[in-house]
């Protein structure tokens, strides 16, 4: 069995997500001057896994967990067309199973988890440099759409 499948993570995954953790803090580390030193953790992943507005999912392969993603359910500006949206966030792939497609069959399953909860926007964050991650967003349909920036005093 060779095939990718897309599943919610369980409370057995937690070591594989933590790992996966710091292994989006090593690769954002170069965008961001403002990061602490030593290990960080972006997430409460333990609480993650059970919150009702979260959908934290896995991509597995022969039983491996290969990649992951997550999509919060926010609510949006009171000036935006919609009352709610989900931020996409978490998003890794181990480094050898990149480009075989593990990211898009996440962003599926994320898709289909907001669509479940009445929602029809998707929003996330990405460093502008960080270009392969822009590309893979972009290749998924997402748009640029405001751009953050900062002054270090």
């Amino acid at each position: 069995m060779n095939e990718i499948i897309t599943r919610k993570a369980q409370p057995s995954d937690l070591e594989t997500l933590l790992f996966f953790e710091q292994g989006i803090v090593a690769a954002e580390r170069p965008f961001d001057p403002t990061l602490k030193e030593g290990e960080i953790h972006y997430y409460d992943l333990a609480k993650l896994i059970d919150d009702p507005d979260f959908a934290v999912i896995v991509a597995e392969l022969n039983g491996e967990v290969i990649g992951s993603g997550y999509a919060r359910v926010t609510q949006s500006k009171n000036y935006l067309k919609h009352d709610r949206h989900c931020y996409l966030g978490f998003m890794y792939v181990k480094p050898e199973y990149r480009g075989r497609g593990v990211n898009s069959k996440v962003l599926d399953a994320l898709k289909q988890w907001t669509k479940s909860q009445g929602i029809n926007e998707l929003r996330l964050e990405v460093y502008n440099d960080n270009q392969p991650a822009v590309r893979a967003y972009e290749k998924a349909g997402f748009t640029p759409n405001l751009l953050e920036m900062r002054l270090g005093l």
